[in-house]
């Protein structure tokens, strides 16, 4: 967990955004425009008012949310709809030989595990964590970038950070970013985000993916060197999430970073409401300069950057600050000592959610002054009133009033439900409507001071009551007096016990924890006649059994095919459906992914869809009208993708393919730069059909082969587009017969004698009386922070470059944990120096680690022994196939 950095150096964290540009604007962007005035309540209909009540503490997607830890009880945290963790991205970014493969198991399993407890995951991935999360390793960078990138060490905090603006590290990441949001971001009903997740904090960058290196950042006066990547890689990055993802809320930790100004990305405070200590003065680290704040306050920076309003549409979270996590409420609405004013925070970062371990796990649900303070984060939403006639005959309209209390809107279109509920407690008629329930903003805001309207707190007004209103129809439901019943569907309702049961054997959760699953929060109405099931009570309505006109719904339609597609247009056909209630067929609406876009209804049975983007695929349903607001079902989906691409769509020329070098397990090759009209932005090397690499020069050497194999490659070029060249040539080259000395590929007899019929063995590991112990070939040692390898040499190595270890480690990141000493030199495993600068990273598939003798002063003609010493505090196996000497 991360709260102990910020024990370990308070002092240390005091100007973070000292290592990050901060533009600023020539002023706030000053009170939001106010959106405009939709219609009022149909005042012909009887008014239904109702009162106001507290919402329960426990609301989704607002509130405090825990760490998840797998295998804990949520039932004992205190109750929110958000629960919180990390990834390392080697986590999921797996396989050493491309960055194109993602395997998404652990991830999955965590979404699921946190819909058991009816919660949504907020997450952010990383690629370095100080000392690791407990769970999740220290050192995330995937191994596909191996050699590819320069490792730099964070001497303060013990990270291995990567060459941020290495262009295979920022395709590796935009590979990543872009992989996520096709799998992720509209994977729920009708194109929406999948149901699991709530926020996602962008993160990969910096410590915890925060987006700084601290202190190794732009701030040089202290001597250490600058471990952040340019202006140019943050906006290619921050344009990458804002480009891939159109429904998954995106939250980054600051709001001056470059292309935040623009881009359709909310912000995450990371020291919320935290009031910090510098040169003898105490200053917060969240309200801006006029509340005595420092220069780089959270809303300070929003308002130099004139983004204070990005609340609006996109969500705000953050941490509370770990060391007033425990007391954050003990004052509430005030502060005292380093806790800052925290209900003028929460109104003016408009926050929605946060991380707050210990006060999910310490405050009472009971603690009045907690439970004001969490039902101020994000949306408040009540219901003044319904308009609606007590009498329903067949068809009847119903209008409902929704205001907002609260400090943000609520950011996903969950579905609104109106519903009939019987005398048994029984809802036995359900309508889904499109209202969407983003248009409620909140009715008042806070000013900034900034803004000068007036001496602080001065409140303005912004949103309005909104007035849905649908006409529903009550054929089929039996004569009787029923409750009109509302609620708004949590589509995390979805993943069910027995969803959960039928996953894939390697994504399952075990049955002990799908037994804890527990129903996801319902969103709860601030009103008295809100029920702890969901469901809000609107009032009596009796039905006649029977309709004055047409009741009956029209056939669904069916055969709905694609019948043609353009660069912006997609054509679709259908079979006419029937009416048989008397009033007639009056046509069809057409959805798009799941949104009407047929203003009236269509009479035939074809539709062209226009204005459309070029390479995008759409899905599309059909439903039949009749002239008495009956709606048949939803025909069966279809997908077309339009044709074409958008903007550049001319690919680069193919290039010239050539090798220039082999060895035993290598091959180098070059190729002729190919052309292009807007510019070559990289190559992909391709081994066979498996591509292996992606370059921004032209070179590349493929490393970790077999020996006397032959092996076929081409190259293709790219451009910023995304356009693809032709293949090269194709180049077949064989690698060079095994000339190395196998010290150990433990195929013989251990603890008792190496490859050179000299001594091996170990003492202290966990396995195989300590020695540890070999299996198919490899040795595997695990250990806790003990153990001892060695192998005796004993033969000149003036003929050999480098050490070679295959070696690949139960979790990743191992390389910290072992010394490795051999001709008088003795480092810790990742500190040895790689050809090209980089370092060892041992990840959980084998590899090949080439370590030069002679640049990493290793005496070649005295070896002696090679041992190995795990005394550096880690915990885990690492398994080695072969020592060798190349």
């Amino acid at each position: 967990m991360k709260m102990r950095r910020w024990f370990a150096t308070l002092a240390a964290t005091t100007t973070l955004l000292l290592g990050i540009a901060v533009p600023a604007s020539a002023a706030p962007a000053g009170p939001p425009a106010r959106p405009p005035a939709g219609p009022g309540p149909d005042t012909s209909l009887t008014t239904h008012t109702y009162a106001y009540a507290s919402t329960p503490v426990g609301q989704p997607l607002k509130g405090f949310a825990p760490y998840l830890f797998p295998g804990d009880n949520y039932d004992a945290k205190y109750p929110g709809g958000v629960m919180w963790t990390y990834f390392a991205l080697n986590e999921v970014m797996k396989d050493p030989a491309t960055c194109s493969s993602i395997d998404w198991t652990l991830f999955e399993k965590a979404l699921d595990e946190a819909a058991v407890w009816g919660r949504q995951v907020a997450f952010r991935f990383y690629v370095e964590y100080p000392g690791g999360s407990g769970t999740h390793p220290g050192n995330g960078i995937p191994p596909c970038l191996n050699g590819k990138t320069a490792l730099r060490t964070n001497g303060f905090w013990g990270t291995v950070s990567p060459d941020y603006d290495d262009p295979d590290v920022i395709a590796a990441f935009t590979t990543f970013i872009n992989a996520f949001a096709a799998r992720y971001d509209k994977a729920g009903p009708g194109g929406t985000a999948d149901p699991r997740i709530g926020f996602m904090s962008l993160g990969l960058v910096g410590l915890w993916g925060e987006w700084h290196t601290w202190p190794y950042d732009r701030d040089l006066a202290d001597g250490h060197p600058d471990l952040m990547p340019t202006d140019a890689t943050i906006r290619t990055l921050i344009n990458a999430y804002d480009s891939a993802f159109d429904n998954i809320q995106l939250e980054v930790r600051y709001p001056g970073l470059a292309g935040t100004q623009t881009a359709g990305i909310g912000f995450h405070d990371d020291s919320w409401p935290y009031k910090e200590h510098r040169g003898g003065q105490l200053k917060s680290m969240t309200l801006p300069r006029s509340m005595n704040g420092w220069d780089d306050a959270f809303t300070q920076i929003m308002l130099d950057n004139g983004t204070e309003n990005r609340w609006t549409t996109h969500s705000i979270g953050g941490e509370a600050r770990p060391e007033i996590q425990g007391t954050l409420y003990a004052n509430y609405p005030a502060g005292g000592g380093q806790v800052d004013d925290v209900l003028a925070a929460t109104e003016l970062t408009h926050i929605s959610w946060m991380i707050n371990q210990t006060g999910a796990g310490g405050y009472s649900p009971t603690d009045p002054k907690v439970a004001a303070g969490v039902r101020k984060m994000g949306y408040n939403l009540h219901i003044p009133q319904a308009n609606f006639n007590s009498s329903a005959p067949g068809t009847f309209k119903v209008g409902v009033t929704v205001q907002n209390d609260g400090v943000a809107p609520f950011y996903y279109p969950w579905t609104f439900v109106l519903g009939l509920r019987d005398s048994a407690g029984n809802v036995v008629k359900t309508w889904d409507t499109n209202w969407d329930i983003r248009t409620v903003q909140p009715l008042k805001i806070r000013a900034f001071p900034d803004w000068n309207v007036g001496t602080d707190p001065t409140y303005v007004n912004y949103g309005r009551p909104v007035n849905f209103s649908a006409d529903l129809n009550a054929a089929g439901v039996p004569a009787g007096s029923y409750q009109l019943v509302l609620r708004v569907r949590n589509p995390l309702e979805a993943v069910t016990k027995e969803v959960l049961r039928n996953r894939p054997a390697s994504v399952r959760l075990t049955d002990w924890i799908i037994d804890r699953w527990r129903p996801a929060y319902p969103l709860s109405f601030a009103n008295a006649n809100q029920r702890a099931d969901g469901w809000v009570d609107l009032g009596a309505v009796n039905t006649t059994g029977t309709c004055g006109g047409d009741c009956a719904v029209p056939s669904t339609p069916s055969g709905l095919t694609v019948t043609g597609r353009t660069d912006t247009s997609v054509s679709l056909s259908w079979s006419a459906s029937t009416d048989t209630g008397g009033s007639g067929l009056r046509g069809y609406n057409v959805y798009r992914s799941g949104t009407k876009v047929t203003a009236t209804p269509v009479t035939g049975t074809t539709f062209t869809d226009s204005g459309l983007s070029a390479g995008r695929t759409y899905q599309y349903t059909v439903e039949a009208v009749d002239n008495a607001g009956n709606l048949s079902a939803r025909s069966a989906a279809v997908s077309a993708t339009t044709t074409g691409c958008s903007g550049d769509c001319t690919a680069p020329t193919a290039p010239t393919l050539t090798s220039t070098g082999r060895t035993s397990t290598s091959v180098s090759l070059s190729w002729s730069g190919a052309t292009d009209n807007a510019g070559v932005t990289g190559y992909e090397v391709y081994r066979g059909a498996t591509r292996v690499a992606t370059a921004t020069g032209t070179t590349y050497t493929d490393d970790g082969l077999t020996p006397s194999t032959s092996y076929t490659y081409t190259v293709r070029a790219t451009d910023a587009a995304g356009n693809q060249s032709p293949p090269s040539n194709t180049v077949t080259v064989s690698t060079t017969a095994n000339t190395g000395l196998v010290l150990d590929n433990f195929d013989g007899p251990y603890p008792a004698q190496n490859d050179l019929g000299k001594w091996t063995g170990g003492n202290c590991f966990l396995d195989g009386g300590g020695s540890g112990v070999v299996s198919g070939g490899a040795l595997s040692l695990r250990y806790n922070n003990c153990g001892w390898f060695g192998s005796d040499v004993g033969v000149d190595l003036s003929s050999k470059t480098h050490l070679v270890i295959r070696v690949k480690g139960a979790s990743g990141g191992e390389q910290a944990h072992f010394n490795l000493g051999l001709g008088g030199t003795t480092k810790v495993f990742g500190d040895f120096t790689l050809d090209g600068g980089g370092r060892p990273a041992i990840t959980t598939a084998y590899q090949d680690i080439r370590i030069p003798m002679a640049a990493n002063g290793i005496s070649r003609n005295s070896p002696s022994q090679l041992a190995m010493g795990f005394w550096y505090g880690g915990a885990s196996t690492i398994t080695i196939d072969e020592i060798r000497f190349e």
